[in-house]
């Protein structure tokens, strides 16, 4: 009998990671789950967008690398809101004044000041 002087080597084959689908820098996972296990570079942060849900997931990972929790937010669409440039403003007006107090107050330290100039002058 011949025997092979090879030693037995088994092959495993890794099972393909899932690539998340980046459409103009926007990554997709999978509900929370596909979240978590996001790999994240050390010392990065990534904002993930849910496929399945209105949520939105932000994965940081330390400058050793170890994951940070994992922040999840949610987020729905304004109906009606108003436009912020067409948004009235409010003003509290208390600590204002009118044009013709502040004409009125100018023409007052004017004659004031004509006064001492005058009493000086003598």
């Amino acid at each position: 009998m011949m025997y092979n002087n090879y030693p037995y080597q088994t092959y495993v084959q890794q099972p393909a990671q899932a690539t998340p689908q980046s459409d103009n820098g926007i990554v997709w996972v999978q509900g929370e789950s596909g979240a978590k296990s996001f790999f994240v570079n050390p010392g990065k942060s990534v904002l993930l967008m849910d496929s399945e849900e209105s949520k939105f997931y932000i994965k940081s990972a330390d400058i050793s690398g170890m994951p940070l929790p994992l922040r999840v937010f949610t987020y729905e669409e304004l109906k009606n809101a108003p436009d912020s440039a067409n948004a009235a403003v409010s003003i509290n007006t208390d600590n204002f004044i009118t044009r013709e107090e502040f004409n009125a107050k100018i023409a007052e330290i004017t004659a004031k000041k004509g006064k001492k100039e005058a009493m000086k002058d003598e």
